[in-house]
C-alpha cells in the first residue's frame, strides 16, 4: 500500500495511443515537455511501452519514416510494477528510468511512480527538519548487534530514523554500516557519550554528520575528532 499511495494515477497523465504515428507522438512530447510517456491501448488501460523523445528525433534525423505507429520505438514494455509490490522490488526494477510503470491486481495500467517521487519519500523518511545528527556505525554481521546498537542509543535519546547498508557481502571482512539518525534537542554532551559507549562496546562510529550545519566528521580523516 505505501507504492500505491506515491503513485501518479493514470487520469492526471499524459499518454499515447497506440495507434499513434511517430509524428503525432512527437507532437503529444513536445507539447507536454515530457522526455517519454506511456502508450496505451485503446481502451486506455493496457500497458504497451514508453516512448522516448529522443528515440524519435535519432529516427527522425536520420530520414526514417515518422508516419509509422508509436509503437515502432517503444520501450520498456516489460519494465513494471505491481501496486501491491514489495518495495524492495522497486529499487531493483526502476534503476535508470525517469519512472517506472504501475499496474493493478488485474494486471491493467494504474499509473507511474516517478523517481522525484521515491526520492521525495526517502527524503522524508529522514526526518532531517526534526534531526540533529547521524553517526555512521561499523560493525561486523554478528547476530543481534543492531539490537546492542540501538539499545546502547536509546539510553541517551530517541532515533528518527535508522538505515542498513552492506558491504562486502559474502567476504572475510564483511562490514555492515547503520546510519542511525538522532532527533533534534541531543547536545553535544549526550553526542559525545553515545559514541564512546558504541566505541567501547567494539561499534566503530566511522562517521558523524551535523545536519544543522552540513559539516561532517571522518574517522579516517580526523580520528583524534573523535577521541571525546
Amino acid at each position: 500500500m505505501l507504492i500505491k499511495s506515491l503513485v501518479y494515477k493514470k487520469d492526471y497523465l499524459t499518454t499515447v495511443n497506440e495507434k499513434a504515428t511517430l509524428e503525432e507522438a512527437l507532437k503529444v512530447l513536445e507539447d507536454s515537455g515530457y522526455r517519454c510517456v506511456p502508450i496505451l491501448d485503446d481502451s486506455g488501460t493496457i500497458f504497451r511501452g514508453n516512448i522516448y523523445k529522443m528515440h524519435i528525433y535519432r529516427h527522425k534525423s536520420q530520414g526514417g519514416d515518422m508516419s509509422l505507429p508509436v509503437t515502432h520505438l517503444l520501450k520498456n514494455a516489460t519494465k513494471t510494477i505491481k501496486v501491491d509490490s514489495p518495495f524492495f522490488k522497486v529499487f531493483f526494477t526502476i534503476k535508470d528510468l525517469p519512472y517506472i510503470t504501475v499496474l493493478d491486481e488485474d494486471n491493467k495500467f494504474y499509473g507511474i511512480l516517478t523517481h522525484n517521487r521515491l526520492l521525495s519519500m526517502l527524503s522524508d523518511a529522514w526526518n532531517l527538519d526534526s534531526s540533529s545528527y547521524v553517526l555512521t556505525v561499523l560493525s561486523d554481521n554478528d547476530r543481534g548487534n543492531l539490537i546492542k546498537m540501538t539499545k546502547i542509543i536509546s539510553k541517551y535519546t530517541n532515533l528518527s530514523s535508522v538505515l542498513t547498508l552492506d558491504g562486502n557481502l559474502g567476504t572475510a571482512d564483511y562490514v555492515r554500516r547503520t546510519l542511525f539518525t538522532l532527533p533534534n534537542g541531543v547536545s553535544e554532551d549526550t553526542l559525545k557519550a553515545i559514541v564512546n559507549k558504541l566505541e567501547r562496546k567494539g561499534f566503530v562510529v566511522a562517521e558523524i554528520e551535523d545536519l544543522k550545519t552540513g559539516t561532517t566528521i571522518r574517522k579516517d580523516e580526523d580520528p583524534d575528532q573523535f577521541n571525546f
